[in-house]
């Protein structure tokens, strides 16, 4: 299981780096500000108007979208704050803080929604995926760790790939950030379309079709970088 695993507990802050930590607590100051969005945009709520919408179901693609991206954010603050400590690069230490700061504060109301919702941060099933169906769904093994060579979800880096960025450094470590990104971007724009077409909350459709939007053009301006670097995507 990768390092990110735990961070859709309640526990997922202890331990972190103090940037990470200091992202995460700023990001729950823009839960409330979740909230309000999704009572906003519920049918039949408004100024002394309770809504008369049912909350989504435990295994409804709006829950398994927001417990699901929460996740896979997580990992993509960690690498960034990762690769901001291996290379004096400017411009890579400036995208990967842009998308800490991006990835740290849309899981701050992902997790927002879950709360109000009163859904679990964790699937009852212990695995990930299910709300999208068919291949798409890995369930963790006997040993805790997920399906697919470690990874959880989709574009996600496995143990011994942040291992790898973990020793890095300079060059080497753009690089790899970049290459791993772009898959992590891969992956997430693969499960925020699936939302912005499965989910019924219309602002959790609308963040997820900006989360494909945004993460489409970082790709963009990654694969510049690596091929400025004699690289490419992998």
């Amino acid at each position: 299981m990768t390092a990110s695993t735990d961070s859709a507990g309640a526990g997922g802050a202890a331990g972190r780096p103090a940037p990470v930590r200091l992202l995460l607590v700023g990001a729950a100051v823009l839960v409330a500000l979740a909230l309000a969005l999704w009572v906003l945009a519920t049918p039949g709520s408004g100024a002394g108007k309770p809504s008369s919408a049912e909350p989504p179901a435990v295994g409804s693609a709006d829950a398994g979208f927001a417990r699901d991206m929460a996740v896979h954010h997580q990992q993509a603050v960690e690498m960034s704050f990762v690769v901001r400590d291996r290379t004096d690069d400017e411009e890579v230490r400036r995208l990967a803080y842009d998308i800490a700061n991006t990835q740290a504060n849309q899981r701050g109301m992902l997790l927002g929604w879950l709360d109000v919702w009163g859904l679990p941060k964790v699937s009852p099933d212990g695995g990930y995926m299910a709300w999208m169906g068919g291949s798409h769904e890995h369930d963790h093994g006997d040993d805790g760790s997920a399906a697919n060579s470690g990874a959880l979800m989709p574009g996600m880096a496995t143990d011994a790939e942040l291992d790898r960025l973990r020793k890095a450094q300079g060059k080497d470590a753009e690089v790899l950030y970049l290459q791993l990104m772009t898959a992590h971007h891969m992956g997430g724009i693969d499960m925020a379309s699936a939302c912005a077409q499965q989910c019924e909350v219309p602002v959790e459709r609308s963040l997820a079709q900006g989360m494909v939007d945004a993460q489409e053009s970082e790709m963009k301006l990654m694969a510049d970088l690596l091929l400025a670097r004699g690289s490419a995507p992998r």
